[in-house]
């Protein structure tokens, strides 16, 4: 159960960070799962040393959500340098 608890935070870390930019990510709901794990991943390597807001999921939300803007802020330009 906690794995599926794990899928929900992720899309909705994505999906906030997508609102966010007003970007949508590539891949619907599976695109803002990774963008969730991912930004996590990256929130956590840029503040490894900081564990600050709530934790849900697994996920410390605040660093996540730093990272999947990150994340989905280099894959649309990413994106739209290769449309060009």
């Amino acid at each position: 159960m906690s794995f599926i608890w794990s899928l929900i935070v992720g899309g909705i870390i994505g999906a906030i960070a997508g609102a966010f930019l007003g970007k949508d990510v590539p891949g619907g709901i599976i695109g803002n799962i990774v963008a969730g794990f991912v930004g996590s991943w990256i929130g956590s390597s840029l503040f490894p040393n900081l564990e600050f807001g709530p934790v849900i999921g697994g996920f410390n939300v605040i660093p996540a959500l730093v990272g999947a803007v990150i994340l989905i802020f280099i894959v649309s330009f990413v994106m739209r340098s290769m449309k060009k």
